[in-house]
């Protein structure tokens, strides 16, 4: 099995700040919680935020850019944004990609969805939004990601895995190979 880490490995560039400037093209007032945000995620790509503080912390934000710059409807959302973003999508990946791939992402599993869809990509595990509040239920990010992993995939091997980042060194350290993406540039480090 063939395990992908999406942004900056998949997608070229973070989904993640794509999606923040298409909702802020929607509803250009959302502009003075920028701020807020930049904190958020500088805090978190730094890791001075565990998990469970930045589900609370972007929670909130996330509710707020959805219900005011949101049609109702995440799939919708979603669909929208693929429609304009899907030509990030790396060409590496076409050529790389196999039938077994699983795809785990800090990415909402409502955008994955989405992609993976387009992709013919059939597993993926992302950061789990409530459909109802919009809120963060649960952030799929280092440790996270193996937990969600082992979840869906009790006994599986990774053979193959693809990051950008030692973030994900938890779900480097039970792969049998891994591989460092930079570009359309592959490195094989362990």
């Amino acid at each position: 099995m063939n395990v992908w880490d999406f942004d900056d490995t998949i997608y070229d560039g973070e989904s993640g700040m794509h999606m923040l400037r298409f909702f802020l093209r929607r509803k250009p007032s959302l502009v003075r919680h920028l701020p807020r945000a930049a904190v958020g995620i500088f805090k978190y790509k730094t890791g001075r935020l565990q998990a469970e503080q930045v589900a609370e912390q972007a929670g909130d934000l996330l509710a707020l850019f959805l219900d005011k710059a949101g049609s109702g409807d995440i799939a919708t959302d979603m669909r929208e944004f693929w429609d304009a973003h899907e030509h990030n999508i790396r060409p590496l990946y076409r050529e790389l990609q196999q039938s077994n791939d699983v795809i785990v992402s800090a990415g909402p599993e409502q955008s994955l969805r989405e992609i993976c869809g387009r992709l013919g990509v059939q597993h993926y595990i992302g950061s789990m939004v409530n459909e109802q509040t919009k809120r963060l239920d649960f952030v799929c990010y280092r440790d996270n990601k193996v937990k969600a992993f082992r979840e869906r995939f009790p006994d599986a091997v990774i053979e193959d895995f693809y990051s950008d980042s030692m973030d994900d060194k938890p779900l480097m350290d039970i792969a049998q190979r891994v591989f460092m993406v930079d570009g359309n540039k592959v490195t094989q480090i362990k």
